[in-house]
């Protein structure tokens, strides 16, 4: 997955809305409406720009990535001082025995991600999983010590050195990547295939760490020298690294080259920092060349499956890849990938760059003009608005997305939730994590689910709220911006900005800024309100009549003014003097009707902090001075 601040060569992306994706999306995911019986599945072939099943059947692949399990990203894991999975290991190895540390990780994989994620996943119409992998899953037991005593001291260049030296070692004696011997990574893939196959949905198989590292950034990579996948020689002079990655991609064709499940392999994820600036070309003949052996490779073993490529640039950039310029005996079934994170959604807009692919109207015009099937094969690190509106565009385009990532720690971003857990250098914080990790213990965040599965004009009540009763104000409705509320910052579409759509970084994923308030009701409180910014709340009016509307916030330097309505009934305004202390202020309203309605706050001016708003019933002017 892409750096959360590194920048992304090229322009951002476009999208479209239509009040009908919810229903067109589910007609295209429900193939994967499980779990249910296991039915084998159809194999997957590229026909001009299409995906398409053996009966000829279009595929768009929809789905989700399982990043985090089989390669650790610091930054997922609220540990982003670490910075990379080699770099949480060495802080294990300070405390604790090799084999203690490797028991861990056997513990962490065998509970991180199991078939009930995958069934769940399936239950909200996913049909793929894209599937993270970090080479040393298929390093034996010795092989992986071997790393393991770089990682003690990564510096040390004699350590690297001698690491290589048995790598090669290994190479000239067929000793590496040897299915037969039952390697972890092998596991992991068939485990996943099956609980995929169970439910009706692909598996893309991803390089996520490839050897050597194919970038600078290591929380990607796990890589101990930049960029060494392109550059680091043997004894002998060969780029070693790339005689490894070709001969794992080798083995993996070998056992899954009849596997119908698994619909593409994604050879190395976002390759980056190949130019000049690193000693490397400025035209992608590095990648040409690796690609190339790949394709190549995987077609020696008999094996048809779908060859996703990704650009340099993280994904995006194929200058000098494009299938006129491969050097590949076989250049059939190839499938183009784009990565967007932080751009815009417009349809319309375009790179100038016609091989830079993150924008829809880019992606979809590289499909036209070479006729080979486009995907994205991650999106999101945004707001849930800009989840919808992805969607709908690359929905509108039929392009098919895997959205990053299923599980995030004390994050809204994700679709599911991991409870904060210490320190993963502690004996207590890895049993917390192990335990927080599990399926049954995430929370899954709705808001998430609401934008990637629902139409565009959907909401609903994001809690049950009944009146007279207490709203905490983050608790508006389910659903996107200009539908279920406004915010004047909701989406990220500038990679250059990292400034986070919701402030406070707090309880939900919108662009409403919400931040931790422990003392009161519902703990947490929306902040930064801006004149023209509202919020929608689904009310059960229980008892018809008028009321009095209180309203907890905190005022800002100058005046504020908020209001109210019920459906298209104004119920007034309520002026709210300057100041820094929080203070209630309130408002008398007219008769409510009984039943469900909308309820409608806006910022007419603006105000800092809004806690709740409470209802109370008044008596009727019927039961006034009554005895």
């Amino acid at each position: 997955m892409m750096s959360r601040i590194r920048p992304v060569s090229g322009l951002r992306k476009a999208s479209a809305r239509t009040g009908t994706l919810g229903l067109a999306l589910a007609g295209l995911l429900l193939m994967a409406a499980g779990p249910t019986q296991a039915q084998k599945m159809s194999p997957l072939h590229a026909e001009g720009p299409r995906i398409v099943d053996a009966t000829g059947r279009e595929v768009v692949l929809r789905g989700y990535n399982v990043g985090g399990w089989l390669l650790q990203e610091s930054y997922m894991l609220g540990t982003d001082t670490l910075n990379s999975q080699w770099r949480i290991r060495q802080g294990m190895l300070r405390t604790m025995p090799e084999a203690e540390m490797e028991a861990f990780y056997r513990q962490y994989r065998q509970q991180f991600i199991t078939k009930a994620d995958i069934d769940f996943l399936a239950r909200q119409g996913f049909n793929c999983v894209r599937l993270p992998l970090h080479y040393d899953l298929f390093l034996t037991p010795e092989q992986r010590h071997a790393r393991t005593e770089v990682i003690r001291d990564p510096q040390n260049e004699a350590r690297l050195d001698a690491y290589v030296r048995q790598l090669s070692q290994w190479y000239d004696a067929g000793q590496l990547f040897n299915q037969s011997r039952k390697l972890d990574g092998f596991r992991y893939i068939d485990d996943v295939v099956k609980w995929c196959a169970a439910n009706q949905m692909y598996v893309v198989l991803d390089l996520h760490a490839a050897p050597g590292g194919q970038g600078t950034d290591a929380n990607i990579n796990d890589n101990f020298r930049p960029l060494d996948l392109w550059k680091r020689r043997d004894a002998h002079g060969r780029l070693i690294y790339q005689d490894l990655t070709v001969r794992l991609w080798e083995q993996l064709a070998l056992r899954y080259r009849r596997e119908p499940t698994i619909a593409l392999y994604d050879f190395i994820n976002e390759p980056h920092n190949l130019n000049p600036a690193h000693g490397l070309s400025a035209d992608n003949r590095e990648l040409n060349g690796l690609y190339s052996r790949l394709i190549d490779a995987v077609r020696d073993q008999q094996d048809p499956h779908l060859l996703l490529l990704e650009g340099n640039g993280y994904g995006n950039e194929y200058t000098n890849l494009t299938p006129d310029k491969l050097t590949a005996r076989d250049k059939t079934n190839l499938v183009y990938n784009g990565h967007r994170y932080w751009c815009s959604n417009d349809p319309a807009l375009l790179d100038p760059n016609p091989n830079q692919l993150n924008l829809i109207a880019n992606l979809a015009a590289f499909r036209q003009r070479w006729q080979v099937p486009v995907w994205v094969g991650e999106t999101g690190e945004n707001s849930n608005d800009w989840f919808a509106t992805a969607v709908a565009g690359l929905h509108a385009a039929s392009i098919g997305w895997c959205h990053w990532n299923i599980k995030r720690v004390a994050s809204g971003a994700g679709l599911l939730r991991i409870a904060p857990y210490g320190s993963l250098l502690t004996p207590e914080g890895r049993a917390a994590l192990l335990r927080n990790a599990r399926f049954g213990n995430c929370q899954v965040n709705p808001d998430v689910v609401t934008a990637l599965t629902k139409p565009a004009d959907y909401h609903a009540p994001f809690r049950t709220l009944t009146l007279p009763g207490t709203i905490a104000a983050p608790d508006y409705d389910l659903g996107r911006d200009g539908v279920s509320y406004h915010d004047t910052y909701a989406a990220r579409t500038d990679y250059r900005d990292p400034t986070p759509t919701n402030q406070g970084e707090a309880y939900r994923n919108d662009g409403v800024d919400i931040a931790p308030a422990p003392d009161l009701p519902g703990g947490f409180v929306v902040q930064h309100l801006a004149a023209g910014e509202w919020l929608h709340y689904t009310v059960n009016v229980t008892t018809a009549g008028p009321y009095l509307a209180e309203l907890h916030l905190q005022p800002g330097p100058a005046p504020g003014h908020l209001s109210l309505a019920l459906g298209a009934q104004s119920l007034g305004s309520v002026p709210v003097p300057a100041g820094s202390a929080w203070t209630t202020v309130s408002l008398t309203l007219p008769a409510l009707p009984a039943g469900t309605h909308t309820l409608r706050l806006r910022i007419e001016q603006p105000v800092q902090q809004l806690g709740w708003l409470r209802f109370i019933a008044l008596p009727s002017a019927g039961e006034v001075g009554r005895p």
